[in-house]
């Protein structure tokens, strides 16, 4: 096996599908056990839906383009070659995945459905285990000394 083949995460479900499977859970449900958040909904729901949609473009952009100035990539099953601690990650250690969260909370405003909002906690849950877990614990075997310092001052989420 070569380096490269061992210097990852070991994370091999891509982190995005978390979200987009608890959504789809839950407009599933929706479908057969309709549950509205509001009848009808609030302008105000539905400009906070679509504000935290931008919020997730925007972070999503701007963290991105950090890594990939930085000549690493966003992508956590291949290897992290630097570690990037300005921008949106002065804030939170993982702005994508708080990104994410953004969009699936704004998703789930304008779908106006109770159930993706219910199934939001699992979801978190799992990318905390399964993605956030498992990159923490690579990023501080490569990254030693710098990363520990950076977790201590920066905070997982917000």
């Amino acid at each position: 096996m070569t380096a490269n083949a061992t210097d990852t995460s070991g994370i091999r479900f891509p982190p995005p599908l978390y979200y987009l499977g608890g959504f789809a859970v839950g407009t599933a449900i929706h479908h057969f056990v309709p549950v509205r958040l509001w009848a009808p909904p609030p302008a105000a729901a539905r400009a906070a839906g679509w504000a935290l949609v931008a919020l997730w473009a925007a972070v999503s952009v701007a963290a991105v383009g950090l890594l990939r100035r930085a000549g690493t990539t966003p992508n956590p099953a291949k290897p992290t070659t630097a570690l990037v601690v300005c921008g949106p990650y002065r804030f939170s250690r993982n702005p994508l995945y708080v990104a994410l969260a953004a969009l699936y909370l704004g998703a789930t405003l304008l779908a106006n459905s109770l159930w993706p909002l219910l199934a939001f906690p699992a979801v978190i849950a799992l990318v905390r285990t399964r993605v956030i877990a498992r990159e923490e614990a690579y990023l501080e075997a490569k990254f030693g000394d710098a990363y520990r310092a950076y977790r201590a001052r920066v905070r997982r989420w917000l």
